[in-house]
C-alpha cells in the first residue's frame, strides 16, 4: 500500500492573489509562516476576495525577508510592501466579523486601487495571536487564524482531485476539466491516499507537526476561476453540488488546526492519527 505523503505546500502572501509553493513551510499556531498575514479591504473595509474580483488571480505577492511582499501583476509597475509599524489599526470586516488590521499605506493602497480599478487598501495583520479566533462552534480556547477564510491552513488530496475530474467528465460541462488543484487554494496537498478518504479522518501528522481536523471545507464561487486567467465557468461546483453535498454546503477538501509549532517539508510522511 503507498505511503501518504505531502506533495505540496502553498503559502498565499495576499489573500485571494497567487501564492507561491515552496519546498517547506513553518507551521505557526495560526497557519503556515506567512500565509495570508495580508488581505485588500474595500472603501468600507470590508475584505475583498475573489468572489467579488476573481481578476485578483492574476495579481501575486511574492514574500521578501522580514515579512514585506513585492507586488507583481501584467501591466503593472511591481511593489514592494514593508511590514507597516503596527503604531495604529484599523477596524476591517471578514466575513461578518471585525477584525483589527494595520494600514499598509498609500503605495499599496494606490496600486489595488489602480488594478482593481475601485477603491481599495491593503492592511497587514500583525498579531495573529490575538486578532482573530476561529469558529468557537469548532475551535479549541485560545486558537485563532489569519485572514484566512476561517481556519489556518486547508488540506487537499490528489486522489480526491482525480476523484472529481472523473466526474466531471461525465457531466454537462466536460469540457471544463480536467481542473487544476489551484482551483481549491489549499496549503497542502497530499498524495498516496484513497478518494475522499479525508472524509473520516480527525487527526493527522505531517512530518513532525500534528494536525487537528476541524471541519469538512465548504466551497464557493472561487473555485470556479480559472486561476491562470480569472475566467468563470460552471466546475467544479456543479459537479459537488450533485456528489459532495454536506448540508447545505458542497465540499472540497478539510481544513485544519495545529496542535503545536513545526516544518512540513515537501515528501514528509503523512500519518492518519484518528
Amino acid at each position: 500500500m503507498q505511503i501518504p505523503r505531502l506533495y505540496s505546500v502553498h503559502v498565499h502572501p495576499v489573500k485571494a492573489l497567487r501564492g507561491h509553493a515552496p519546498a517547506e513551510a513553518e507551521v505557526e499556531s495560526w497557519g503556515l509562516a506567512g500565509d495570508r498575514r495580508w488581505t485588500v479591504v474595500d472603501a468600507s473595509g470590508k475584505v475583498v476576495t475573489q468572489r467579488r474580483h476573481p481578476r485578483m488571480a492574476l495579481a501575486s505577492a511574492e514574500p521578501l525577508p522580514g515579512g514585506g511582499i513585492r507586488l507583481s501583476a501584467a501591466g503593472r509597475p511591481a511593489l514592494s510592501v514593508e511590514v507597516p509599524r503596527p503604531s495604529s489599526t484599523m477596524r476591517v470586516e471578514v466575513f461578518d466579523t471585525p477584525v483589527e488590521a494595520v494600514p499598509a499605506g498609500p503605495a499599496a493602497d494606490a496600486w489595488f486601487s489602480a488594478f482593481l480599478e475601485t477603491e481599495a487598501r491593503l492592511v497587514h495583520m500583525d498579531d495573529p495571536a490575538r486578532r482573530r479566533p476561529i469558529d468557537p462552534a469548532y475551535a479549541l480556547p485560545g486558537e485563532t487564524v489569519s485572514f484566512a477564510d476561517g481556519y489556518p491552513l486547508l488540506a487537499t488530496c490528489t486522489s480526491s482531485l482525480d476523484a472529481l475530474n472523473a466526474l466531471i467528465a461525465q457531466g454537462d460541462h466536460a469540457d471544463e476539466g480536467p481542473l487544476p488543484m489551484n482551483r481549491f487554494r489549499p496549503n497542502v496537498v497530499i498524495e498516496g491516499t484513497l478518494p475522499w478518504a479525508e472524509d473520516g479522518w480527525s487527526r493527522l501528522a505531517i512530518g513532525e507537526v500534528m494536525f487537528r481536523v476541524a471541519r469538512a471545507c465548504g466551497r464557493c464561487v472561487v473555485t470556479t476561476t480559472d486561476q491562470l486567467t480569472a475566467a468563470r465557468g460552471k466546475e467544479p461546483l456543479r459537479t459537488l453540488g450533485a456528489h459532495r453535498r454536506q448540508g447545505n454546503k458542497v465540499i472540497f477538501g478539510q481544513n485544519l488546526v495545529p496542535e503545536h509549532r513545526g516544518t512540513i517539508r515537501v515528501g514528509d510522511e503523512v500519518k492518519i492519527l484518528d
